[in-house]
């Protein structure tokens, strides 16, 4: 979407909002966008039984899903959370179709479309361009590790997600959703609303059924905060349980991929489809003994009884309005047999913020630098230098919204040997773990801690940028350690999601808990569409 476009699409939904509660316009945008879906909330587990008897086959499944983003995401709504479609997911559809007819299913996730975020190379012909022109004319020369575990487990790669661009690692002032090749991405439950960075593509996507599972990258809060947002289950894993290979970077002590489903199952088979050591990302050899876990095999009711469960409230600048939210979680927490902890405040979270800035700063030019040499050579730029500089040479296009004051900043920074750098990742890692959430936990003797995600979403201004309302995403991101997500309740429409959050390597534990607390609350909702609260 160019910002003709934006405007445009801006102008109509004005019209709507000017118009009474109710009125004839409102009422037209929101029913076209909320008609009946024969695959809405279909689920890994309702599509494989019914391409096991017959009753679809991968290649309608994915050629509903094309016509489903064709109608609202295209059209109606436009959401624009798809950046672009794969050209050969229909002929994947029916390679896995005449596969199972001949040797059966390879797994759950047979002949079921996944779109992933547009910062995981595919080596096909789809770009990977992390939302940015500057890499719109190249192609990555083969697949990250997750999309090719995920074609091994026989999804259906249907596209790609937009997203922030540059993973929402370019300027103080953006706004999440936002890139300058794939335009502005819509919250689907209130469309003026924004669906949170970077992952918001995967989020948005997720949430109005356009694709049965989406896939997004954290580095703080960028599947979590989406997640949360868009309701939907977001696992953000340990660093190194899935791979990072053939990802565009920012950190390399706190990227990760992860699901972004709409349960927790769907969520857990597919990080068992993902997960795994990878000779191209040495970060998964700490993985060892740990992938290959069977995740779903956690999914069962009871899984809270008796765990310690402690309640971190502060140092997340979270509204008082999500406050009844946890509350009522509190409650059926406790329903289900938890021992609640409360307050069990992680200590230092407030601190993070300024060794962390330091860490991405460095980790992002280094990282950067690494993954455009592997880029082929069409694209003219290598370095974080360089990108600046296309920025520059096509401002019209690149910035017509904000700058790119946090390349401007990285791109001044030394290299990973720099004491600078050293000093904020040790203090990091000391702040988050052995003196945060490592220590909270064992004083206390808790299995996994508990927050409210982040807060309810704000209105998408292009001019002025985002307006975070809070969240508790920072120390798990930064300590690396695992981090879910779950729908929890609403307010005033908007979703608001439930964090467990807990050691390293301990997902199977956390997916236990939020599937238990999942079943129990049931609070996801499909979205509506509405232009405004």
């Amino acid at each position: 979407m160019d910002r003709r476009d934006f405007l445009h699409s801006a102008a109509l939904l004005g019209a709507a909002r000017a118009l009474p509660a109710g009125g004839v316009a409102s009422r037209a945008l929101h029913s076209a966008a909320a008609q009946s879906f024969e695959l809405d909330e279909a689920t890994i587990a309702s599509l494989s039984l019914d391409m096991a008897s017959g009753k679809r086959t991968a290649r309608g499944i994915t050629e509903q899903y094309l016509a489903r983003i064709a109608a609202i995401d295209k059209a109606g709504p436009t959401l624009n959370s798809v950046i672009e479609l794969n050209p050969d997911a229909l002929r994947i559809a029916d390679q896995l179709d005449a596969e199972r007819r001949e040797r059966g299913p390879r797994g759950p996730l047979h002949g079921v479309p996944v779109l992933v975020k547009d910062n995981l190379d595919s080596g096909d012909q789809m770009r990977t361009t992390a939302g940015s022109l500057a890499l719109a004319d190249t192609r990555a020369s083969q697949d990250s590790t997750v999309v090719a575990n995920l074609r091994r487990a026989g999804a259906v790669l249907l596209g790609k997600t937009n997203l922030s661009e540059w993973a929402n690692y370019r300027s103080t002032s953006s706004t999440s959703g936002w890139s300058a090749r794939g335009g502005l991405t819509r919250n689907p439950y209130v469309l003026d609303r924004n669906a949170c960075g970077s992952s918001s593509g995967s989020g948005a996507a997720g949430a109005a059924n356009l694709a049965t599972v989406t896939i997004g990258t954290e580095t703080d809060g960028s599947i979590t905060c989406p997640a949360s947002i868009c309701a939907l289950v977001g696992i953000k894993p340990t660093v190194g349980l899935v791979s990072r290979a053939g990802i565009i970077p920012i950190s390399a002590t706190q990227d990760t991929a992860g699901p972004m489903c709409r349960t927790v199952r769907d969520a857990a088979l597919v990080l068992e489809a993902i997960q795994g050591v990878d000779p191209r990302d040495p970060a998964t050899r700490r993985s060892e003994g740990h992938s290959g876990t069977r995740y779903a095999e956690a999914l069962r009711r009871g899984a809270l009884k008796g765990v310690r469960l402690g309640v971190a409230r502060k140092g997340f600048g979270l509204p008082g309005s999500v406050d009844p939210i946890l509350a009522e979680a509190i409650a059926a927490l406790r329903s289900l047999g938890a021992v609640i902890v409360d307050p069990a405040e992680v200590p230092n979270a407030e601190k993070l913020g300024e060794p962390e800035i330091v860490v991405l700063d460095f980790e992002f030019k280094a990282g950067l630098a690494a993954y455009l040499g592997g880029r082929s050579q069409g694209s003219g730029v290598r370095t974080l230098a360089d990108v600046i500089g296309f920025n520059l040479r096509n401002r019209d296009r690149e910035m017509p919204w904000f700058g790119q004051e946090i390349f401007e900043r990285a791109v001044k920074r030394g290299p990973l040997t720099d004491p600078v750098y050293r000093k904020a990742l040790a203090r990091c890692r000391q702040l988050s773990r052995g003196l945060g959430i490592d220590a909270v936990m064992s004083r206390l003797r808790l299995d996994a801690l508990i927050a409210i995600t982040a807060g309810p979403t704000w209105p998408t201004d292009l001019v002025n940028g985002d307006r975070y309302t809070g969240g508790a995403t920072s120390p798990a991101a930064v300590a690396g350690y695992p981090h879910v997500t779950v729908s929890a309740g609403w307010l005033h429409g908007l979703p608001i999601g439930l964090s467990f959050f807990g050691r390293a390597w301990s997902e199977g534990t956390l997916i236990g808990m939020a599937y238990d607390f999942e079943q129990e609350v049931n609070a996801r909702k499909a979205p509506t569409f509405l232009p405004t609260v």
